[in-house]
């Protein structure tokens, strides 16, 4: 079939803008768009064009609006983009304030019949409009009434897909992995898209800049959520024990991991090699993967702010008593129920301190879906060789969002156990106490529940102990302990993932981030060294801070820590660890919900610089 694009006759003159626009749909949840907005997106990714999607959903019922967009950009820029150039308004109760909030020279495809009632054309006359009978349309593709308004969504991929030149083959495909093994889906949804292909070569004139071309920026690349990466990395470390309750954006971690483990992990006898337990709540979840660590499994859960919060009391007895286990915080905006549904790094200080008394946490911040596989391999080495509770924050736009991503390696070193005694070390050391600094880094060594020799016993308690797992109340007893975990936490620094650094010669300006917000800082990065502001940049990855982190803010006159947070969290802690330096650090903040974009931190930044 020939396309609109390709017919040069019916181009208007305008520049012509190639792969480096965004889209978005506005649909209702529940609507079933969510397929068809996927395949729109991997049809252009399997173009060769990087891409990258996101899901902005209500926390309520079906009905409720809800936006996908698709960044699509031939540099590679995968952060948000804030400005719409592409708008497909499929629901009355959002299209006019969509339609207004476009920019001058956008595009907007929506039903003829919404245009009758809201005068969309007229509302914005600098926007090109495509006026498409969709009811009509849908009417066409099937007599179920049904099923009409799910093929309405394949309809305008059909449109889309003709207006901007997505070659038919990669729709085809698309669909084909979208309903794989669906014979009658598939012959649906590929009908529909033919018939809003169709329509759109016969009725619609090119009036617009946006086109895309095949590039080769995507070949052996994946696309991915954060979660179900994290789910990959759990199941490759050899995690045993899943015990989780439900809350977004976590959700779709554990459930993923299930489905992995329920395919991988089932024996020659089709028994199940691992056990997961869905809790009546948060608090029963921490509890039992601790007894689960405890035990000697590999154990976690997966959690939101709040049940981080139900989680305190048992965190602490975790980091008191040296239980080993992996908290992935996939974080959302609060407090309280706040916006469930909407992104955040609020949780740093929480997840961090977590617990009464002192407590210092390790907390591993990675910044792709690739780290959220490699981050949770490392988790579950660093939770047994430090005998602790170890965090891993992600968040919304990065766990559930899809990403763009070179494919994870397969782990080729083996499990760090940690300090683990067997009956043979006992009988060769001839001696063990649970609690006792043996090596000086603050680690101590630990035996599992069965071995078997009269010396491995020890008593697990929550209160104050000694060397030998006693009670105690003796003030240097307490003090000798908690000057131990904090020996052990310096250790730490030594193991966690050290930042990645990207200092550039003669930059007066430091940036640091962390998680998500990387995406949108390496591309204000661009655009700032466009304006003459040449800028350096350390991501950091994990706490407790290592040393490059004082190297790199004493190197430079001023540092914006980026962050997702209305307290500037990673700010104030990075002051606390160089009090001396504090004078140089500011801060650029985005906290209401939605994805940090590159604009917001390059206009922050060149605000303060002038």
């Amino acid at each position: 079939m020939k396309t609109l694009a390709a017919n040069d006759t019916r181009r208007t003159g305008q520049g012509r803008i190639t792969n480096d626009f965004s889209i978005q749909v506005a649909t209702v949840n529940g609507s079933g768009s969510q397929s068809s907005n996927n395949v729109l997106m991997r049809s252009i990714f399997q173009m060769g064009i990087p891409v990258s999607g996101k899901n902005l959903f209500p926390s309520n019922i079906a009905g409720l609006p809800t936006w996908f967009t698709i960044r699509v950009n031939k540099d590679g820029y995968i952060a948000r983009k804030k400005e719409i150039d592409i708008l497909v308004a499929m629901n009355p109760q959002t299209a006019v304030e969509d339609v207004k909030a476009l920019q001058s020279g956008a595009v907007c495809v929506s039903p003829s019949e919404l245009n009758l009632t809201l005068r969309l054309n007229e509302l914005r006359t600098d926007v090109k409009h495509y006026q498409v009978p969709f009811g009509e349309l849908a009417a066409k593709a099937t007599e179920n009434i049904k099923l009409r308004k799910l093929l309405t969504n394949m309809i305008y991929v059909g449109v889309v897909a003709e207006l901007l030149n997505i070659e038919q083959e990669q729709i085809d495909k698309s669909i084909a992995n979208q309903f794989e093994g669906k014979t009658k889906a598939i012959d649906l949804n590929l009908n529909a898209v033919k018939i809003g292909r169709e329509w759109a070569h016969e009725n619609l004139k090119k009036e617009d800049p946006f086109f895309v071309e095949r590039m080769d920026k995507t070949a052996g690349k994946i696309i991915i959520d954060g979660n179900a990466a994290a789910a990959l990395g759990s199941l490759f470390a050899g995690v045993t024990v899943v015990t989780w309750y439900p809350i977004t954006p976590s959700s779709s971690l554990c459930e993923t991991l299930i489905q992995y483990l329920h395919e991988y992990r089932i024996d020659e006898d089709g028994k199940a090699t691992f056990a997961v337990i869905q809790a009546e709540d948060e608090l029963a979840a921490i509890g039992m993967a601790l007894g689960a660590g405890w035990a000697g499994a590999r154990s976690m859960t997966s959690t939101s702010g709040p049940g981080l919060s139900l989680m305190a009391e048992f965190v602490g007895f975790g980091y008191f008593t040296e239980i080993p286990t992996v908290i992935f915080d996939v974080q959302r905006v609060g407090p309280s129920t706040g916006l469930p549904t909407r992104t955040s790094q609020a949780d740093l200080i929480s997840a961090h301190l977590l617990s009464h008394g002192d407590t210092k946490h390790i907390v591993l911040l990675p910044g792709s879906v690739y780290e959220c596989y490699e981050h949770a391999l490392a988790a579950f080495n660093l939770a047994e060789r430090f005998q602790t509770p170890v965090f891993v924050l992600t968040d919304l736009d990065l766990g559930m969002n899809n990403w763009m991503s070179e494919p994870f390696k397969y782990p080729t070193t083996p499990m760090d156990r940690g300090k683990v005694m067997t009956a043979e070390d006992i009988e060769r050391v001839g001696d063990f106490a649970r609690y006792k600094d043996v090596d000086g880094d603050g680690i101590p060594y630990r035996t599992l529940p069965g071995t078997p020799h009269p010396k491995a016993a020890y008593f697990t308690r929550g209160s104050g102990h000694n060397e030998r797992a006693g009670y105690t109340e003796k003030p240097e007893d307490y003090q000798y302990l908690m000057e131990r975990l904090n020996r052990k936490f310096e250790t730490a620094k030594k193991y966690v993932p050290g930042p990645v650094v990207d200092t550039k010669d003669g930059a007066k300006v430091g940036i640091i981030a962390f998680g998500s917000s990387d995406f949108a800082v390496r591309e204000s990065r661009d655009q700032m060294n466009v304006a003459n502001l040449p800028t350096s940049y350390l991501r950091l990855r994990a706490l407790p801070f290592t040393e490059e982190l004082r190297k790199f803010v004493e190197s430079h006159d001023r540092v914006y820590v980026v962050e997702q947070n209305r307290d500037c969290q990673m700010r104030d802690l990075i002051r606390l660890e160089l009090p001396d330096l504090a004078m140089k650090i500011r801060s650029v903040r985005h906290f209401d919900g939605l994805p940090i974009d590159a604009k917001f931190v390059t206009d922050a930044i060149m605000e303060q610089e002038k």
